[in-house]
């Protein structure tokens, strides 16, 4: 038996609730791309021992989870946070912001009496369990992670086709060698890269200081 579906069971009859919301995000830490956010209530019976942390799964399997959960879950909801609105607000707030309206809009679908997330405190009417490494504990967070993962995945997917010299589909956007290589060698890409943060930050100001130098020569 999964020890992540067991733990949410052992939530359910603890603290005398049925309709678990699991949340989590994929892509807090990259250069480039959105920031993707991901929630799920699953079925009292549903269970996969396959089901892990999305880090720790193959991305074929991930994959077949990933139509596994949506087939099966009593109601998801995803969201695409724009490079824009990580800049404005810093990717916490901004992944802070996405967990609660995710679950707002779950809760137009489904009754939603308990949230688990992987370590992220939110505003809400209903019982709120934050802890580390959630996406290995518990089944919903599990779930969650994997819908993020896998959309966040095909989004930089089809970033590489219009941007293949900064290798997107392999880095997804993190801070690997190829990466910061290409960023020296091209450049940053507006609306693409996260401007507040660093080198590309540092990038972007050299860029203004030299748009002014030029407008004041």
């Amino acid at each position: 038996m999964n020890e992540l579906f067991n733990y949410d069971k052992r939530i359910r009859k603890y603290h005398h609730v049925t309709n678990i919301l699991g949340i989590d995000e994929a892509g807090r830490g990259p250069l480039a791309g959105p920031l993707v956010v991901a929630s799920c209530v699953l079925p009292l019976d549903f269970n996969n021992d396959d089901i892990n942390d999305s880090k720790k799964i193959t991305d074929k399997k991930r994959r077949e989870l990933y139509e596994l959960i949506k087939k099966n879950a009593l109601a998801y909801d995803i969201k695409i946070v724009p490079i824009e609105r990580i800049d404005e607000i810093n990717i916490l707030e901004a992944d802070r912001e996405a967990m609660k309206n995710s679950f707002l809009d779950i809760k137009k679908k489904i009754d939603v009496d308990y949230m688990i997330t992987d370590y992220m405190n939110i505003k809400i009417d209903v019982p709120l369990l934050s802890m580390a490494k959630a996406d290995a504990t518990s089944l919903s967070v599990a779930c969650a992670s994997i819908l993020a993962k896998v959309t966040r995945d095909n989004l930089m997917i089809e970033l590489d086709k219009k941007y293949p010299d900064y290798h997107f589909k392999n880095n997804k956007g993190y801070a690997t060698k190829y990466h910061l290589q290409a960023l020296e060698k091209y450049g940053f890409i507006k609306g693409i890269h996260r401007l507040s943060f660093e080198p590309v930050k540092s990038m972007n100001e050299g860029v203004k200081q030299l748009s002014l130098f030029e407008i004041n020569k």
